[in-house]
């Protein structure tokens, strides 16, 4: 059977593909959008089966081996709608789409649907406002192995087309979880699970601290970082030493080089001596 095509950019399909754009309707409908032919393929690779997927010829980098992609999932039941490039670009959320968006569950899961082990390495992102950052930390958490990132108190959401699209699509990937500050301080605190938090108002270096045991390394809002609920509830507070004219790193980039210290610190713990 040949696949439904789409051509007029007003088709009633699409308008309802520019609603997922807006939380509002994610939330009411359970659903997000995976665009990107690199973001599908780790979505796919994490065991997501789209609701549907839209495609357009006409925009494939390597129509040969993508258009493979397009025949996997439509024999695995999923419905396949291939779509003029005019009307594919009203529907992409992204400059210069490659052709491919894809209609997947929300993501939704709170602290207590982690599994994590003994040695567990998380992230605890309290009030993070951009879904570019939370992007950029997921990714971070893939390459260093970390086992979760947790959103407490978030601002946005895990299926934010944005945060998909900087995450690379490892949102699907790495366990995320979303909860309120307290529920997710407290549910560290049932895994025995010490809580590093970044601040400049230490005289702790980064460096100075161990974190070979179970350890979630907590960094705050853009503007106002952590709250001082978090802060009092860590077991160590530490600061990235800054020696140039400004006083604070992108909260991303403090995330990766606290979580890389980690990683730096565990492979020598568990090196041959």
């Amino acid at each position: 059977m040949a696949d439904l095509l789409i051509s007029s950019p007003a088709n009633p399909r699409l308008k309802t593909l520019v609603a997922l754009r807006r939380r509002r309707t994610r939330e009411d409908t359970g659903h997000t959008l995976v665009e990107g032919f690199e973001e599908l393929s780790l979505a796919l690779e994490a065991g997501v089966v789209p609701e549907a997927l839209y495609y357009c010829p006409e925009l494939m980098l390597d129509p040969a081996a993508q258009s493979a992609v397009v025949d996997r999932v439509r024999r695995d039941g999923v419905e396949t709608v291939q779509v003029t490039r005019a009307a594919f670009e009203k529907a992409a959320y992204r400059e210069g789409p490659d052709g491919f968006l894809a209609v997947v569950g929300a993501v939704t899961r709170r602290c207590a649907d982690l599994a994590v082990g003994d040695a567990a390495l998380l992230l605890f992102c309290e009030g993070v406002e951009k879904p570019g950052n939370l992007g950029a930390m997921l990714r971070t958490a893939d390459a260093a192995g970390a086992d979760a990132v947790i959103a407490a108190d978030p601002v946005t959401d895990w299926g934010n087309p944005n945060l998909v699209r900087s995450s690379k699509g490892t949102v699907f990937s790495v366990p995320v979880a979303s909860d309120p500050t307290a529920d997710a301080l407290a549910w560290l605190d049932d895994h025995g699970i010490a809580l590093v938090a970044t601040t400049p108002d230490t005289d702790v270096d980064y460096t100075d601290v161990d974190y070979t045991g179970p350890v979630a390394i907590a960094v705050g809002a853009e503007k106002y970082g952590l709250t001082d609920r978090v802060l009092a509830h860590a077991a160590y507070q530490v600061r990235i030493p800054m020696v140039g004219k400004a006083n604070s790193l992108n909260v991303a980039t403090s995330a990766a080089v606290v979580i890389y210290e980690a990683v730096r610190q565990r492979r020598r713990s568990t090196a041959p001596h």
